[in-house]
């Protein structure tokens, strides 16, 4: 399976004053399996050590920290001879064990030729337990599910990622049935390397939703096993909720359709733990469209997205038929999908958190609001080829910006006030970003 998260390892290893790296993202996104590609196609060894349940290497870190001593002792536990020239440590779950995170810092000051990847999928719980950690002596790097082009080249379809990574977008157009067909593919499937893996070797759907409840449900008993008791239901509730708060018209999250009653402050743990483990997304609301956007963010209004637009899906019990086939029955909810499609792709594949925008009493609102270097970007997301932009023509009348985007199934195509971007090549939008 590729994943471009690759490349951006391979930076690193060859990156002067490279410090340990940690890779942060939620449970089954493939952390493990990349750290593992990454050490068998670029180091001559690999010395893999996973802390969880790891009562041996908690003792040694309980001990004495010293580089020769945990060298020595992860030679022992794996087997592996190090060489600090060409292997290639990993720490994995190294939440297990706050030592062990902690000694990053000392590989960091004094054996920093050391190659050091670490992975923790409950890492930002385990800091807000009061885990020690290493600031300033790390590199980070996120790793999310697939994007739609890593789900093409899973299927096989390479050749179609280097069209919409090429600069000819009447090629683009050429393959449109195509690229819409594996778009609705990929809604229901998803991105999860494990359901993704699953339908490239069997086209099965319904193996695809079985997969599908298993990490659904495997995130829920994560509820039980990591949080506090009394936080446990409170995650459920807001787990459970997001496919109903995103079918809603005004998407802003709406604590009162969590429960009745509720208010901020019955929820905000649970959302900062789901949070944590890279379970949802959560986009802010800002109320000026200026620079920089941080500055303008209302803290009470956001909206909350799921990790993966498949887990969402499979959430609200979509059939694979209602996906595929565009079916009209669930036309607000496809308004939903296409804002978590989008959002997932902003974040994977062009590398940026967008934000949304509206005014208080205004019925206009724009979907997406992207920081650029020097100017700030809307985005108006469309399902299908709907041509009409309300909203983004009275935003771009009032405030002028340098680009404005709408997304669509329609073709690529630039008029004197906006670009349009078909979804399934919203990385091009990296352009606008000037």
């Amino acid at each position: 399976m590729k994943r471009f998260a690759l490349d951006r390892l391979k930076e690193w290893k060859d990156k002067k004053g490279r410090k340990p790296l940690i890779i942060r993202g939620a449970r089954q996104v493939g952390k493990t399996w990349l750290m593992k590609e990454f050490g068998n196609t670029c180091f001559e060894k690999v010395a893999y050590v996973n802390f969880d349940s790891n009562t041996r290497m908690k003792q040694v870190f309980d001990g004495e920290i010293t580089v020769e001593r945990m060298i020595l002792a992860i030679s022992a536990e794996t087997g592996v001879s190090i060489d600090s020239e060409n292997t290639l440590l990993i720490f994995d779950e190294v939440q297990e064990v706050p030592k062990a995170l902690s000694s990053l810092k000392y590989f960091c000051e004094n054996a920093p030729e050391y190659a050091i990847v670490a992975a923790g999928s409950l890492l930002g719980v385990a800091l807000h337990k009061g885990t020690s950690f290493p600031v300033g002596k790390v590199d980070f790097m996120n790793l999310y599910p697939l994007s739609f082009q890593e789900f093409l080249c899973a299927l096989g379809e390479e050749r179609f990622v280097s069209i919409l990574q090429g600069t000819d977008v009447e090629m683009v157009t050429m393959f449109k049935s195509k690229y819409i067909d594996r778009l609705r593919e990929y809604y229901y499937v998803g991105g999860m390397p494990e359901v993704v893996q699953i339908y490239a070797e069997t086209k099965d759907f319904n193996r695809v939703r079985e997969i599908q409840k298993n990490l659904l449900n495997y995130y829920q008993q994560d509820f039980s096993k990591h949080a506090e008791v009394s936080l446990v239901p409170r995650l459920n509730l807001v787990w459970n909720s997001i496919p109903m708060q995103l079918a809603k018209e005004n998407k802003k999250y709406i604590y009162g359709q969590v429960r009745e009653g509720a208010r901020a402050k019955d929820f905000e743990l649970a959302i900062q733990w789901l949070l944590d483990c890279g379970l949802i997304h959560k986009v802010q609301r800002v109320n000026k469209p200026s620079l920089p956007l941080k500055a303008y963010i209302d803290f009470n209004a956001f909206k909350i997205f799921l990790l993966d637009i498949g887990l969402l899906i499979a959430m609200a019990d979509l059939d694979a038929q209602v996906i595929i086939d565009g079916n009209r029955i669930f036309t607000e909810f496809k308004g939903a999908l296409t804002e978590q499609y989008i959002l997932q792709q902003m974040i994977a594949e062009v590398g940026i958190e967008p934000y949304y925008f509206s005014t208080a009493n205004s019925k206009g609102e724009i979907d997406f609001l992207l920081q650029g270097r020097t100017s700030i970007v809307p985005v108006e997301v469309k399902a299908e080829e709907n041509l009409r932009a309300k909203s983004l023509k009275a935003f771009c009348d009032k405030y002028q910006p340098k680009f404005a985007v709408r997304t669509s199934m329609s073709d690529y195509r630039e008029q004197e006030w906006m670009t349009n971007i078909p979804l399934y090549n919203i990385d091009r939008i990296k352009e606008c970003l000037d």
